[in-house]
C-alpha cells in the first residue's frame, strides 16, 4: 500500500452476491412520492384523512410501512384524487413495483424506470439515493425477486 494513491486490492463482496432489498427501495420512492405532493392538494389530505392514526410529520416526510402502501395501490379514489402531475407519477411508482420490484422482472424495465425518473422529475422530487440507486443498478436486480410489497 502507498500512501496517497488509490490502494485498490479488489471487490470486499463479488456484485453477484450482492442483493438490493426491493422493499427499502419502495419505501424511499413512496418516500419521495409523498414529499413531492402538492401539500394543499387533494391526494395529499385524502392521505392523511386515510391514515388518521399516522402523524402529520410522518405523512409529510413520506414514512409509510408496506401494508400501508399495499392499501394506497389499491385505492382508486387515491388515485382520482391525484393532480395529473402527481396521477403520472403514482402509476409510475405502481408499475416499478409490478415490473421490476416484485415477483416478475418485466422484458422493458429499463423503460419502466425512464418513464418513472421522468414522471418523479415533472412532479419536482429529489434524486435521492435510492432513485440514484434504481437507476444506476438495474442490472444488479434478480430476474425474480425475493418478495412483494
Amino acid at each position: 500500500m502507498t500512501p496517497g494513491e488509490k490502494n485498490f486490492v479488489g471487490p470486499l463482496v463479488l456484485p453477484e452476491k450482492i442483493y438490493l432489498p426491493p422493499l427499502h427501495i419502495k419505501l424511499g420512492l413512496m418516500k419521495n412520492f409523498v414529499k413531492g405532493m402538492d401539500k394543499t392538494g387533494r391526494g395529499f389530505e385524502y392521505v392523511r384523512n386515510k391514515f388518521p392514526n399516522v402523524s402529520d410529520a410522518k405523512i409529510k416526510e413520506g414514512i409509510f410501512i408496506g401494508p400501508q402502501i399495499r392499501e394506497l395501490m389499491q385505492d382508486k379514489q387515491f388515485d382520482e384524487d391525484l393532480n395529473e402531475t402527481e396521477r403520472n407519477a403514482w402509476l409510475s411508482f405502481k408499475r416499478i413495483c409490478k415490473d421490476l420490484l416484485g415477483n416478475h422482472k418485466a422484458t422493458n424495465y429499463q423503460d419502466v424506470v425512464q418513464d418513472l425518473l421522468t414522471s418523479y422529475k415533472a412532479m419536482g422530487c429529489n434524486m435521492s439515493l435510492k432513485i440514484h440507486f434504481l437507476e444506476s443498478h438495474l442490472d444488479f436486480f434478480p430476474r425474480k425477486s425475493q418478495g412483494s410489497l
